[in-house]
């Protein structure tokens, strides 16, 4: 019997060493892989241990902090983060007792074959708004997954999206894109779904804030507890969340406190020493982390893909055979709980620019383009 060992550490930005606070055990078919990350977060060395031969790492003049073993995707289920329990949802406090959180939590599975969340971005190669006739027929396409995540409020696409997810059964997680205006965005996104609210699977106070330098975690905490209260107000009983990406809630797990869930942007893609048929694995590893930072609380990934166009990086190669090995090992990750991963994204997005970060793919992660 061959094991694996993840192991976790805090990461501490003022200090230069590793402090091992965690171990756990289970067993591997094949090898045991330890990602180690920077004071940032940033995943700058990989150490191999194969069974038969000593470990290899690379040497880097950084000062190493490794934050867990990622599995080999042929690694048992056991593997996979903790589900959802009825256990861990009555641990989420801010959930109103009282009406529609229940529905609302679980995504609804309404037909058989609606698995997963799906990422939807309304517009146009030029930037344009889509018409609702674009929405339907665009939606019309994604019947196959529960619910479609958006991510603001412009094109009046929160009523677009609803209206067109409502006509196959679909749930719609809605958001606001920043924290200016936040009541006045929230009042759009709770008229759009009226008389219904049901509809809303969650509510996002922002996408990757932090991440991209937006605000402080202090504020953004601040404004989701301030969101939640003026929800409930208005009759909306769901989640209420913030989404960043899953190293800056490593650094913030304040994050996921605030949170009625841990809400993750999670891309096996950005890390240079992954390969597309390990992204569930991977993407499944760092959800089971979120979760223990969090004391057990829900994690959901609410973005995960693979390119199929750009450049490389590093190990990580895109193309359409790539893109569609890296889908499916994701869905097979989460194969029993279709509700925590949302794939990124519905179709390319050609109105998207790129930078120095996207390695040419920005444009180039579309599941239903080909």
């Amino acid at each position: 019997m061959k094991f694996i060992t993840l192991l976790a550490l805090f990461l501490f930005s003022c200090l230069a060493v590793a402090i091992p606070i965690a171990t756990e055990t289970v067993a591997v078919p094949e090898e045991v892989i330890t990602v180690w990350v920077d004071q940032h977060g940033q995943t700058v060395s990989v150490e191999t241990v194969h069974p038969t031969a000593t470990a290899t790492v690379n040497n880097e003049p950084t000062a190493l902090h490794p934050i867990l073993a990622i599995p080999d995707q042929n690694a048992p289920n056991d593997l996979e983060p903790a589900l959802a329990s009825d256990t861990n949802i009555k641990a989420n406090t801010h959930l109103d007792p009282k009406g529609g959180d229940k529905d609302s939590f679980h995504s609804k599975d309404k037909h058989e074959g609606q698995l997963f969340g799906i990422s939807y971005s309304p517009y146009n190669a030029d930037s344009t708004c889509k018409s609702q006739d674009q929405v339907n027929s665009d939606l019309d396409k994604l019947t196959h997954y529960a619910y479609v995540r958006i991510y603001g409020i412009d094109c009046d696409q929160t009523r677009k999206v609803i209206n067109a997810a409502r006509r196959h059964n679909m749930q719609v997680f809605a958001g606001v894109w920043s924290l200016q205006n936040l009541h006045a965005d929230l009042n759009a996104i709770i008229d759009a779904a009226r008389p219904d609210l049901s509809t809303l699977h969650t509510i996002s106070i922002g996408n990757e804030l932090l991440n991209r330098g937006q605000n402080s975690a202090g504020e953004v905490t601040a404004a989701v507890n301030d969101a939640r209260a003026y929800l409930r107000s208005l009759g909306y009983n769901g989640p209420v969340v913030t989404v960043d990406t899953y190293s800056k809630i490593f650094e913030h797990p304040e994050l996921c406190q605030a949170s009625d869930y841990c809400a993750a942007n999670c891309h096996a893609f950005f890390d240079a020493t992954q390969t597309h048929d390990n992204a569930g694995a991977y993407v499944a590893a760092i959800s089971r982390r979120l979760s223990e930072i969090s004391g057990g609380k829900r994690t959901v990934i609410t973005e995960s893909g693979w390119p199929h166009g750009g450049q490389n990086n590093g190990r990580a190669v895109p193309s359409w055979e790539n893109h569609k090995v890296a889908i499916d090992s994701l869905r097979k990750a989460f194969g029993n709980r279709h509700g925590d991963l949302v794939l990124f994204s519905a179709f390319d997005d050609l109105w998207k620019i790129d930078n120095q970060w996207t390695f040419g793919a920005e444009k180039f992660w579309g599941i239903e383009t080909r």
